[in-house]
């Protein structure tokens, strides 16, 4: 109230003259007290569900930014990996109906605070293999951490020795879009998080870290992957506190009950008695619900509006789960980034542009008070324009790494022909080195050998974490030299365009994140907007269902399952089983990353402008229907109006023509 109200209440105060202004003054005291506490209880309960947005993101993103260290850590292929990323969704199927459907008239609050428990123990029990498992084992090749002594990795192959292996561990509206970007900000700590493990190592504070002797940049370093999943578990137990000291439902001021300016979100969380609530107080009973289970299912799928929203939704994020899972691994093989700088990339620069491209759709929908049907044309436009930006990135890619038998020949004069692979020459021959292994080696010359023994080197010198091999013969014969050359362990860098390539890659990244999010809104507000209300929480609940079962399950293992056909060098599990994959061929990554992903959104966009024509004839269909009822509205009431007037005329005994006039 502003002040010129106080004073006047203080005034009905004082009068004992005013009994009614009084009594109205208590009425509107009463009611102002009344929205107080409920708004202020509807603010803890916003607060407390941008939390558990939070909570949940946050683990999600982790996950996705955990990939390649799985990956590496368990030695398993990108389709396994799709299906431990996909499995993360599998819980939800258990009970997300139910829940969505039952939620809506059972006590809400505690049915969340009990979600977050759950989840924060599964999310727990996400890094406990880390603690049965035995430690991370590496090869080496030499047992010091700092010495000059020489070594000769192509003799210690030709004696049938394999290289010294250790075991180490070491410390390696308002509220409209608000609550939506919240739950974006998580994937934004999640991955930074992410590139802070990923530069600890996997088994820190078990093992002293001084005698690590391999760095992040390494092929072999796996980092902490573990502890994310612990810090996320312990935020999912503290966002259920709250819920459980929230009533079952929010009651509006009685000074709003019959208001028409309420915004959608202020109805939806409500408590809407005459829809959930049985006459006289009773509580209803879990098998009178149960029986309108099918029903109410029956009604959501015979609208066509939201059954073809649904299905475009499902194409779409099929593409956009895809597509997120594997951009940090699509950075590190496509640009050679690290894993800690890819997911540091992607948290801090590709995230937000999506928190703020989901926010500015929120703030463009309220300014401009967009229709219905002007929200399926911003949901159409944005998907159309983010998906011709994405094609660009067709273009952006980097050639493959110069790998001596995978790429190009020995001599590095010719690329080689998928029949022509292999990792045997003549200036390896004598050394008998294993096919299996991966412990890349950068030649003088700049390409990268499998490992010291097939780049046919003869001595190594060591210092600290440093390790150089030297005399290497296929480094001589590729170099053009008449005397033996010298390698370095690790993998040489990717060409000297690829680090501007990279920059352009994020350029158009994050714009083409912020041109798709932008849709996010209004295709939220046509979701809630095409059912009736008393459905609003069961329409929910089915489409976080299906987005779950058909997009957040599938995508990530046929994504995988794709991406592992580009691979062109497999590791080997000491057991002889096929393990993760050491080098993919960078153009197929990318045609089939970016191939699929623009296929599947290309799908969604049809299916969007099915939405569109469907939403179009709705509307005109209901502007005729009302046009039409209006007109017969306005002609019988224009009849009644002519024969109250003939029959007045009659019923007055005194009345003559002209008698007002006169009068």
């Amino acid at each position: 109230m502003d002040t010129s109200s106080k004073e006047n209440i203080q005034l009905f105060c004082k009068s004992s003259m005013q009994p009614v202004g009084r009594s109205s003054f208590k009425t509107e005291y009463s009611s102002s007290k009344e929205k107080q506490r409920c708004c202020g209880k509807l603010k803890v309960f916003l607060g407390a569900l941008s939390f558990v947005y939070f909570a949940k993101a946050l683990a999600e993103g982790y996950l996705k930014s955990t990939i390649t260290q799985i990956e590496r850590r368990f030695d398993i292929p990108s389709s396994l990996v799709g299906v431990i990323d996909g499995s993360f969704e599998i819980g939800n199927l258990l009970v997300i109906t139910f829940v969505s459907y039952f939620g809506a008239k059972l006590h809400r609050p505690k049915i969340i605070g009990t979600g977050c428990l759950i989840m924060g123990v599964g999310t727990l029990l996400i890094a406990m293999p880390q603690f049965f498992m035995q430690q991370y084992k590496y090869e080496k090749y030499s047992p010091f951490s700092n010495s000059t002594l020489s070594l000769s990795p192509c003799l210690l192959e030709s004696d049938s020795q394999l290289p010294l292996s250790i075991i180490e561990k070491s410390q390696s509206k308002r509220t409209d879009g608000c609550v939506q970007t919240v739950a974006i900000i998580g994937p934004i700590f999640g991955f930074l998080l992410g590139s802070l493990c990923a530069k600890l190592y996997v088994d820190i504070g078990f093992v002293n870290l001084d005698h690590v002797t391999i760095t992040p940049k390494d092929p072999q370093w796996v980092g902490a992957w573990w502890l994310g999943y612990l810090i996320a578990g312990i935020v999912s137990l503290l966002a259920a506190l709250p819920f459980w000291c929230l009533p079952k439902s929010l009651p509006r001021p009685r000074s709003r009950e019959d208001s028409n300016s309420s915004s959608e979100k202020f109805k939806f969380i409500m408590d809407d008695h005459t829809d959930y609530q049985t006459p006289l107080g009773e509580k209803s009973k879990i098998m009178e619900m149960a029986r309108d289970f099918l029903p109410s299912l029956k009604n959501l799928f015979g609208n066509p509006l939201y059954l073809l929203y649904l299905c475009a939704s499902t194409v779409q994020f099929n593409s956009l789960f895809g597509m997120v899972t594997y951009k940090p691994k699509y950075i590190e093989q496509q640009y050679g980034q690290s894993s800690s700088k890819a997911n540091f990339v992607i948290g801090l620069i590709n995230i937000p542009a999506v928190a703020f491209g989901i926010f500015s759709g929120g703030i463009v929908m309220k300014k401009f008070r967009i229709s219905v049907y002007g929200a399926a044309k911003l949901y159409l436009g944005s998907s159309v324009l983010g998906y011709l930006l994405f094609l660009s990135l067709f273009a952006l890619g980097c050639e493959n790494s110069d790998v001596a038998g995978l790429t190009v020949s020995y001599q590095g004069t010719k690329p080689v022909s998928y029949h022509e692979r292999a990792l045997f020459s003549d200036c390896n021959s004598r050394c008998k080195c294993s096919e299996t292994k991966w412990e890349p080696v950068c030649g003088e010359n700049g390409i990268t050998y499998a490992s010291a023994c097939l780049a046919g080197c003869q001595t190594s010198t060591r210092s600290g974490k440093t390790l150089i091999f030297y005399n290497c013969t296929c480094v001589g014969i590729a170099a053009s030299k008449s005397g033996n050359s010298s390698g370095m362990v690790g993998r040489c860098q990717k060409d000297n365009g690829c680090p501007k390539m990279f920059l352009y890659f994020l350029v158009i990244s994050v714009i083409t994140s912020y041109t798709l999010s932008l849709g996010g809104i209004p295709g939220y507000i046509l979701l809630l907007r095409c059912i009736k209300p008393q459905f609003k929480s069961f329409a929910l609940g089915i489409y976080t269902l299906a987005i779950r079962v058909l997009a957040g399950i599938p995508a990530p293992v046929y994504f995988g399952i794709l991406i592992d056909t580009s691979c062109l060098k497999w590791g080997f599990k000491r057991c002889g089983h096929r393990g993760s994959c050491r080098l993919y061929d960078s153009n197929a990554f990318r045609h089939i990353y970016l191939g699929l992903t623009v296929m599947l959104g290309t799908v969604s966009i049809f299916l969007s402008i099915a939405v569109l024509f469907t939403l179009k004839k709705n509307c005109v269909s209901k502007h005729r229907s009302f046009r039409t009822k209006t007109e017969g509205t306005m002609v019988s009431t224009r009849i009644r109006k002519e024969n109250c007037t003939t029959s007045d005329h009659l019923l007055q005994p005194n009345y003559w023509p002209g008698k007002e006039t006169q009068l």
